[in-house]
């Protein structure tokens, strides 16, 4: 089985620009923005959507909602959209737990 593209960023096998990474969670720019500002805050671990998350990943979803919280903070949005897309039904296009990071939008 292939490996998907944010494991293999993940495992620093394809390069990318980090905004923030820690233990469980990194953060890129979204190659296909939608906003003036949108990252990607991926779970390092490969959980396929919040569909298949299991009690013992809340770890993992908070440390990815904290890492979005400082990424707004460094960058200095006073507000911002956090979306999950979840399953192709509802738009993800990628088959790996990431969260958008939807800001920069003029007042």
């Amino acid at each position: 089985m292939d490996t998907c593209i944010f494991c293999k960023i993940a495992n620093k096998e394809i390069p990318s620009e980090f905004i923030f990474e820690d233990d469980k969670v990194f953060v890129i720019k979204d190659i296909n923005p939608k906003a003036p500002i949108h990252y990607l805050i991926v779970s390092k671990e490969h959980i396929q959507s919040i569909i298949h998350l299991e009690d013992n990943h809340q770890e993992i979803i908070s440390k990815m909602i904290f890492a979005a919280k400082s990424v707004a903070e460094k960058f200095g949005l006073k507000g911002y959209k956090l979306v999950f897309n979840v399953g192709k039904e509802g738009g993800q296009v990628i088959d790996h737990l990431h969260l958008h990071l939807l800001g920069g939008w003029p007042r």
